[in-house]
């Protein structure tokens, strides 16, 4: 039983090392972990992807068509989840890379300073009452 007024309590300190807020996207681990987890998002997209597109295959198939057959479909979605995990190892739709580059900014970049916007170009609004 977990008891409130414990201090080792199972929640992590904001000082711990291992908690998420001492992360920084310097941090070599951080990096390798938010790479990991980008590469998995994107083989579970291709998969998802993969298994959309077999389905509706199945379903446009005709009565006597070999792809109306569910004799193989256990090994056909590992085949597409095998199939999805290469094409992420290999960053083939550039899921995995969009994700970093907002997880990881580029190491020692300046951070730039917002400009401000030149309106000469800009049309002016059409709801706006005159």
């Amino acid at each position: 039983m977990l008891n409130i007024n414990d201090s080792s309590s199972a929640l992590p300190s904001a000082l711990d090392d291992r908690s998420p807020a001492a992360a920084t996207p310097a941090d070599p681990r951080y990096a390798a972990k938010a790479t990991e987890a980008a590469v998995k998002f994107e083989a579970f997209f291709i998969s998802h992807m993969l298994r959309q597109m077999r389905s509706g295959t199945r379903e446009m198939a005709g009565e006597d068509s070999v792809f109306k057959d569910p004799i193989n479909n256990d090994m056909l979605e590992m085949a597409d989840n095998l199939v999805a995990d290469k094409m992420a190892g290999q960053r083939a739709f550039g899921i995995a890379d969009a994700i970093l580059r907002q997880l990881l900014p580029a190491a020692g970049a300046p951070v730039a300073a917002k400009s401000p916007v030149k309106t000469d170009n800009i049309a002016a609004p059409l709801n706006k009452s005159v």
